[in-house]
C-alpha cells in the first residue's frame, strides 16, 4: 500500500481515548501517527500499520 503524509488511516483497534483514526505525520520504515481524538503521537512499524489498516482517506473527506 502507498501511504502519504497528511492522510488519515483508520486502524482496527481503537486508542484508549476511543478514536480509530490517525493522521500520518511521517512515512518510512516506521510511521509517526497522531491520534485524531486526543493528539497523542506514536511511532509504529510499517508492517503493523499495513496489517491493521481498515481504510485510508484524505483530510476533509
Amino acid at each position: 500500500m502507498n501511504f502519504e503524509v497528511g492522510e488519515i488511516v483508520k486502524l482496527k483497534k481503537q486508542h484508549p481515548c476511543g478514536s480509530h483514526e490517525w493522521e500520518i505525520l511521517r512515512v518510512g520504515m516506521d510511521f509517526r501517527l497522531k491520534c485524531l481524538g486526543c493528539g497523542h503521537q506514536i511511532m509504529v512499524s510499517r508492517k503493523l500499520v499495513e496489517k491493521n489498516c481498515r481504510g485510508v482517506r484524505k483530510p476533509g473527506e
